[in-house]
């Protein structure tokens, strides 16, 4: 094993990063940007690759054979909009950017395929509903004239995927005509160092939110520190368990931990990014807190282990 990287080298490379929301190593497929609107969530479930079966109607009104294809999502322009990308097994590619406007309460998404280039992209608007869909409309008339909308749904969003429809429909919503339909599944992730760091990171998050201290100190390898805030260096199972033990009265609503970058070399990684989070004191309040932090990992056993784990809070 190599030594531990010094803490002055991990500074170091800190002061380097321009842009911590970008598509990286770490992060393919991008983050989202906190200065972003919230909607940006919107698409959180989508962001990835899944494979999907496209099935369009034929003109004789009967549904052709499915199509195999991929789609793919990820945050671009510094995390603060979405982009997707479908490439059918016929070699056709397709995709939109999504942007969310504010003074609307609406996305906008531009859709551009490479069977049908055009001087001017078709714009599509709409947003999340209440029962968890994305639905997206386009002024659309009938063959006789009728005036409606081609609207567009995404639903059954879940971690595993999700379904997609395309319909006709009259400006009442109540004649609907189904002309596209897709169903995704999500492409399963392989046991890399990096899938397991992060797996590693979620779990903490849940252990605090449930105030488990036994399942957070064993994150920890057995001469793991920590560097809390006005604190002196704790090590030990001892010393963990005692820091990280949730009073009785007190109660971790919310944790999120977000990395700009993961660094793997031999079994030694760094890790450092945002976290996030929303205490219910013994008084009743809720309190958000934020900070950045840097992890130095080690790998044991086939797992990652956290060595030292420093950080301190952000004003908002």
């Amino acid at each position: 094993m190599k030594p531990i990287l010094p803490l002055l080298f991990l500074f170091s490379i800190l002061g380097f990063s321009q842009n911590n929301y970008s598509i990286s190593d770490t992060n393919p497929f991008g983050l989202p940007n906190p200065e972003a609107p919230e909607q940006i969530k919107d698409y959180e479930a989508l962001i990835g690759k899944c494979n999907c079966k496209s099935v369009s109607r034929n003109k004789d009104q009967t549904w052709a054979d499915p199509v195999d294809m991929t789609w793919e999502w990820k945050y671009i322009m510094n995390g603060m909009a979405v982009q997707d990308e479908t490439i059918k097994s016929d070699g056709k590619h397709s995709g939109s950017i999504r942007q969310f406007i504010a003074d609307s309460s609406k996305w906008y998404v531009h859709y551009y395929s490479s069977n049908s280039p055009s001087t001017k992209l078709s714009t599509w608007e709409g947003g999340k509903t209440e029962d968890g869909n994305i639905v997206l409309y386009r002024d659309n008339k009938a063959p006789n004239g009728t005036e409606g909308w081609f609207r567009l749904t995404f639903y059954d969003i879940s971690n595993l995927g999700y379904k997609w429809i395309g319909e006709w429909t009259d400006k009442t919503e109540k004649v609907v005509y189904p002309t596209w339909k897709i169903d995704c599944k999500r492409e399963t992730k392989n046991n890399s160092d990096i899938d397991i760091i992060h797996k590693n990171i979620k779990a903490f998050s849940k252990a605090y939110m449930s105030s488990d201290a036994e399942a957070l100190v064993n994150m920890y390898t057995e001469d793991g520190k920590i560097f809390p805030n006005n604190r002196q260096i704790m090590s030990g199972k001892t010393d963990l368990k005692s820091y990280w033990t949730v009073p009785e009265d007190v109660k971790i609503l919310h944790h999120k931990v977000t990395p700009s970058e993961i660094h793997i070399e031999n079994d030694t990684a760094y890790d450092y990014g945002y976290y996030e989070g929303k205490t219910l004191t013994k008084d009743k309040k809720e309190v958000s807190w934020q900070g950045k932090y840097i992890i130095v990992w080690k790998k044991i056993d086939g797992d990652w282990k956290i060595y030292l784990d420093i950080w301190n809070n952000v004003a908002k």
